[in-house]
């Protein structure tokens, strides 16, 4: 099982389960939101993780996705495998975004019966623009029902997206986690306020020095800064939340 697999492998890498979730977020940001709560779960077998989670525990212990999978089941994904591990990093990371959609765009046409998984409540306090950018003069404070386990432990307020342009780590409707900071990463997502409109975007630097915002979805140009124009950086993303 996988979850016996992790458990073994943390255990051999002498990390407590607190250990692990700040070790796995601090390596892979914006990608999964790791909490002690869901790799319990995981261990226990009370819950799988997706195969973009699997990915990202087999580059972290330094084994192949292979390795969690049955006998039988790896025989078969084995082609995919030797493909997959030929592909540098970036292109990796590319394939898994592919993976994750397509599964969720399947999981999509499921519809489930029963969620007996503790649900928060919480509350959405704005609204960031995955494109063209949004105007928000006053909170939201929109109440939100959300399963506990996909929140992360850590986080100061939470907003919708709306638009595609981060498309596929971030869709239309998602709620993004956020950590207010004055100081974003440069290559993290975060939020920013560019003459008074909201952006969700990532930050980047070009070989010149000059800063600009960078779209994930191609079919969208980027934003590029000056003195000219009025900034604020609100805040950085630290999870994403999206239901079937």
């Amino acid at each position: 099982m996988i979850g016996s697999k992790i458990r073994e492998l943390r255990k051999k890498n002498n990390l407590t389960l607190d250990e692990l979730e700040k070790r796995l977020n601090a390596k892979y940001p914006n990608t999964v939101n790791f909490n002690k709560g869901k790799l319990s779960k995981w261990e226990n077998n009370k819950d799988e993780p997706r195969l973009g989670s699997v990915a990202i525990l087999a580059d972290f212990f330094g084994v192949s996705v292979d390795y969690f999978m049955d006998k039988q089941i790896s025989n078969d994904k084995s082609k995919i495998q030797v493909i997959y591990d030929q592909l540098v990093p970036t292109r990796q990371e590319n394939v898994m975004n592919y993976a994750e959609n397509q599964l969720h765009e399947q999981e999509n046409n499921i519809i489930s019966i029963s969620d007996d998984r503790n649900r928060i409540i919480a509350h959405v306090e704005g609204v960031v623009a995955a494109g063209l950018g949004s105007y928000q003069e006053e909170n939201l404070h929109m109440e939100v029902n959300l399963i506990e386990d996909e929140v992360p432990d850590k986080y100061d307020t939470i907003a919708q997206v709306v638009g595609d342009s981060m498309e596929p780590l971030i869709r239309n409707d998602d709620l993004l986690f956020i950590e207010v900071t004055s100081q974003v990463e440069i290559n993290s997502i975060g939020i920013f306020q560019i003459n008074g409109k909201n952006f969700v975007k990532k930050l980047k630097r070009d070989y010149d020095g000059r800063w600009y915002l960078q779209s994930l979805n191609n079919n969208y140009e980027e934003i590029h800064l000056s003195e000219n124009d009025d900034i604020r950086t609100i805040g950085e993303v630290v999870g994403v939340y999206r239901e079937n």
